[in-house]
């Protein structure tokens, strides 16, 4: 429980004080979280991609498949956690957990980008799988017209 407390911590120390360099550069605390949110989409992306399927390899690629979906994970709820931890707390009145600003507009601008992105590649994997599904039933269709696509009893019938 103490690794884990000092852990988050840390995370929270580091964020505070990253986070204010990172709303100054160009572009400003909406590209911050523009950027953010598009980070989290891909690593989501990959996260599930990578998450079935590990069996039947060796140990050595089980390992590396799960360090890749271990890493997606992170990439799908870091930024997340980022731009959470660059908020101001809200029972703490010391000066490190005043708010900072540009932290809220990045905030939006993470939860626009990430939805839209989200949204976008949910309408990209909905269409490939409608387009397999598309293909399946027309080669389904010619082995019918061809008699091989029948049952065995439809076929003595």
């Amino acid at each position: 429980m103490g690794a884990i407390l000092l852990v988050m911590g840390m995370w929270k120390r580091f964020a505070r004080e990253t986070v204010p360099t990172l709303v100054d550069l160009p572009g400003g605390s909406w590209a911050v979280g523009a950027v953010l949110g598009v980070i989290t989409v891909l690593g989501a992306t990959g996260a599930l991609r990578c998450a079935g399927g590990a069996s039947g390899r060796t140990r050595l690629a089980r390992g590396l498949h799960a360090a890749g979906t271990a890493l997606c994970c992170a990439a799908a709820f870091g930024p997340l956690f980022y731009l959470l931890s660059g908020l101001p707390g809200k029972n703490c009145r010391s000066e490190s957990c005043a708010y900072i600003p540009g932290t809220g507009s990045a905030f939006l601008g993470y939860a626009i980008s990430a939805g839209l992105m989200g949204w976008l590649v949910h309408r990209w994997i909905s269409a490939r799988a409608e387009e397999e599904a598309a293909r399946e039933r027309e080669r389904v269709r010619r082995l019918r017209k061809k008699g091989k696509g029948k049952s065995r009893a439809g076929r003595l019938r």
